[in-house]
């Protein structure tokens, strides 16, 4: 670990879809002496950007595109298919592939599905990116499968989206460059994984302060309070009471 070289501040990089929001407050909530920048990157550049330096790490989409990247699996998305309000997959609560084999299904150049086999009917021209067929499915020309957080980023009042059961899934993960994992990136590793401010792991916490020595304790039970001078001890079983002033009660009458 290369902790001596960390920078004043810290760059993250995130993919359409992400929303680092969460973890950025609790960073500032930690480490308000240090400025974390975000940086929007498209999900094919964003491994370039690690490597180049342009970010400390990042929220990528797996797989990632070598060795030289760790990377934490976060969670997996949902997969669902785009479609205008009034298609009649609208009126379903989840379709299968098979579902969609009659429709035109749009597959753009930055799709970040990976298919085995296509669903539907192939466009006549792939569109450039996701938001360009998102347009084109509220023109009415097909369909879009895609990750549930890209439909929403896309969304539009005129469409509507519905879950996919057998679709292949999109994963997001946290990545960094192996060789420059800094202690402001084990920090940011230790927020993304729920850590509590006190652990062990990323930056030390601050040492404990010593403790300080006890003051001893007189022993208890065994000593005894003196009686102060001049002062009796009390009556104890009456005996020295009656010596000294005789026993007390009612007057005898006079005879």
């Amino acid at each position: 670990m290369t902790g001596s070289e960390a920078s004043p501040s810290f760059r993250l990089a995130y993919v359409p879809g992400v929303t680092p929001a969460k973890w950025v407050r609790i960073w500032n909530e930690r480490l308000p002496d240090v400025p974390l920048t975000l940086v929007a990157v498209s999900p094919a550049e964003a491994c370039g950007v690690l490597r180049g330096g342009a970010a400390d790490a990042g929220f990528v989409r797996l797989p990632v595109d070598g060795a030289d990247l760790s990377a934490i699996p976060l969670y997996t998305e949902t997969t669902v298919v785009l479609v205008p309000k009034d298609h009649v997959v609208a009126a379903v609560d989840e379709v299968t592939a098979e579902d969609l084999v009659d429709d035109i299904v749009l597959h753009p150049l930055d799709d970040v599905l990976v298919w085995e086999s296509l669903p539907g009917r192939p466009a006549i021209e792939r569109p450039a990116t996701t938001e360009d067929a998102v347009e084109l499915v509220a023109a009415g020309v097909g369909l879009l499968v895609l990750p549930q957080s890209l439909a929403r980023l896309h969304h539009r009042k005129d469409l509507t989206y519905r879950p996919v059961s057998d679709a292949p899934e999109s994963r997001i993960a946290l990545s960094w460059p192996e060789e420059r994992t800094t202690d402001l990136v084990e920090d940011f590793i230790g927020i993304v994984r729920g850590r509590t401010v006190n652990s062990t792991r990323g930056r030390a916490a601050p040492a404990p302060a010593p403790a300080q020595p006890k003051r001893k304790q007189p022993p208890k039970g065994d000593a005894r309070r003196k009686p102060a001078a001049g002062k009796g001890t009390g009556n104890r079983g009456g005996s020295k009471g009656a010596a000294k002033g005789g026993k007390r009660g009612k007057p005898g009458r006079r005879a």
